[in-house]
């Protein structure tokens, strides 16, 4: 389910600047202590649950239900609620506009930890910040989740979910891999060229008999690969899936390389641990992905906003001009600033 939101803040809008971040909606208020009403920022928000409509006849396979997990446990995801946060230093709202939008077109989100809307501060994705980039005539619902893997991804149902929702029109990012190249996790284990090829094949088909358009992302390299390679052979049996198909790829993997390269001393500030971002390492990531949409010529570049111009992964926005304020709702104790060092951080919220 879509809705769009319309926000009235309790200042002059023009002067405004707005990143939404998931959930959150962050403002930057000028000194303008006016309240203007019948204008203010429009963006959308995909609302969900884990239903499914039971399978016919009772005894087919299937389920009525995304198998969620206890790394799905407390989160926001699949409550079918809309949960708002207004942050920064004044944030005051005059009026706020919810109307129930189920016709725009909708990028859907497959993928793992790296990919999913991270629960607490200081981690975030770049699927996360996605929905900052596009204008308000597309959803993004990210479906991806902490922990996932191709296989997994079918066999907790999280694809007929996803599959239930998609209409033609739509796109199916996917963007697998941290967890696919594991070889002491077994059941869900594939190898690159081979199975890891086929279960790809297998989602691209089902996208495409849909309506939609898939879209394949090489998993973004880990802080220790900045250098050389840790994902092994994946990238590129991505990368042979996308000629062979003829989909269109985005190679994030490449793009992130010279990403933390260029970051030289700050790459730091990226990473919450070494495979997982913070604000600053996903807003950059999540500018690779909108450049490779505008690289592929895809449709979908006519809804990107007007101001994002063009991005050099080579040539990142400095840390030092990055500004996200924390969410309250993210710190998990009620709030405060995120920590500014880049402390690893371990537990449910953090696997691949």
């Amino acid at each position: 389910m879509m809705f769009v939101q319309r926000f009235t803040f309790g200042f002059n809008i023009s002067d405004t600047k707005t990143i939404t971040h998931g959930i959150a909606i962050y403002t930057d208020p000028p000194n303008n202590n006016a309240c203007v009403t019948g204008k203010g920022p429009t963006f959308v928000c995909n609302v969900r649950n884990s239903r499914m409509t039971p399978p016919l006849p009772a005894n087919a396979p299937g389920g009525s239900g995304v198998r969620l997990t206890n790394l799905d446990a407390n989160r926001l995801d699949w409550d079918d609620k809309l949960t708002i946060e207004f942050l920064n230093d004044r944030p005051r709202i005059c009026a706020i506009e919810i109307v129930k939008a189920d016709n725009l077109p909708t990028v859907f989100l497959a993928g793992d930890s790296t990919v999913t809307d991270q629960p607490r501060e200081p981690g975030a994705s770049w699927g996360q910040m996605l929905p900052a980039f596009f204008k308000p005539d597309v959803a993004v619902a990210n479906y991806a989740a902490s922990g996932q893997t191709l296989k997994s991804f079918i066999t907790d149902l999280r694809l007929d979910k996803l599959l239930s929702q998609m209409k033609p029109g739509d796109w199916l990012f996917l963007q697998f891999g941290h967890n696919d190249e594991k070889s002491n996790w077994p059941q869900t284990y594939v190898e690159p060229f081979t199975t890891h090829k086929a279960y790809l094949r297998a989602m691209i088909s089902e996208a495409r008999l849909r309506g939609a358009t898939p879209v394949l992302i090489t998993p973004m390299e880990r802080r220790g690969g900045i250098e050389g390679n840790t994902h092994g052979e994946f990238p590129a049996s991505i990368m042979d899936t996308a000629r062979e198909e003829n989909v269109p790829v985005i190679d994030l993997w490449s793009m992130s390389k010279k990403l933390y390269a260029a970051m030289g001393d700050q790459v730091g500030e990226a990473f919450a641990d070494p495979t997982h971002h913070r604000n600053y390492g996903a807003y950059e990531l999540s500018k690779c992905i909108v450049q490779g949409i505008k690289d592929n010529r895809l449709r979908l570049a006519d809804h990107i906003v007007d101001d994002f111009g063009r991005f050099d992964p080579a040539h990142p926005d400095p840390f030092a001009s990055f500004r996200m304020p924390a969410s309250a709702g993210r710190m998990g104790t009620g709030g405060g600033a995120a920590p500014k060092s880049p402390a690893r951080r371990t537990g449910p919220d953090y696997q691949d």
